[in-house]
């Protein structure tokens, strides 16, 4: 399979564990590369929000705590960068401070945009891997560079028994159909 039908069948295989949601805009309906990605995902399991990314992501951590395993959709890093405070100061510290009373186990989705076919300039193009491996002592970051890293990424993801959160970095110029 190549790039984009890895990414969609993973998330299928996310969407068929009855603990996972997913949230963020372009969820529900249209409007970014991953949104197609969703396809064939029970339609009950997809929350659309508005532009809110630091909410969501505190929304995302309120989940988890409650038992479910959200799948929180970014299109690009450079959106997850509004979210950072939650991420950095609240998801990866919750377990530290509450001495592992709390394990809130999130899977972040974001991508790594591209120039081409069409420019989004550089306020949209920023990859963050390395920063965000530097910023988070309990999420581990893994960059999906080949198609065959995809569904075991979000397997280990979804059913690692650490209690860890994942950020998932894809290529989401690999997505167009």
């Amino acid at each position: 399979m190549n790039y984009r039908e890895e990414i969609c069948y993973a998330m299928r295989l996310l969407g068929q564990d009855p603990r996972t949601i997913f949230l963020g805009q372009a969820v529900a309906y249209p409007g970014t590369s991953m949104s197609g990605t969703l396809a064939g995902v029970p339609e009950e399991k997809l929350i659309e929000l508005p532009v809110m990314e630091e909410a969501q992501m505190g929304m995302s951590t309120g989940l988890a705590i409650s038992g479910f395993v959200p799948i929180s959709i970014y299109p690009r890093w450079n959106f997850l960068l509004l979210a950072t405070n939650q991420i950095v100061n609240h998801l990866d510290k919750l377990p530290i401070y509450s001495n592992g009373g709390y394990r809130p186990k999130v899977i972040i989705r974001t991508g790594i945009a591209a120039d081409t076919p069409l420019n989004p300039q550089s306020q949209h193009l920023g990859d963050f891997t390395d920063a965000f491996r530097l910023m988070c002592q309990t999420i581990e970051v893994i960059r999906l560079d080949r198609p065959g890293d995809i569904v075991p990424a979000y397997e280990y993801a979804l059913r690692r028994g650490d209690g860890r959160s994942t950020i998932l970095v894809e290529h989401t110029a690999r997505l167009a159909l």
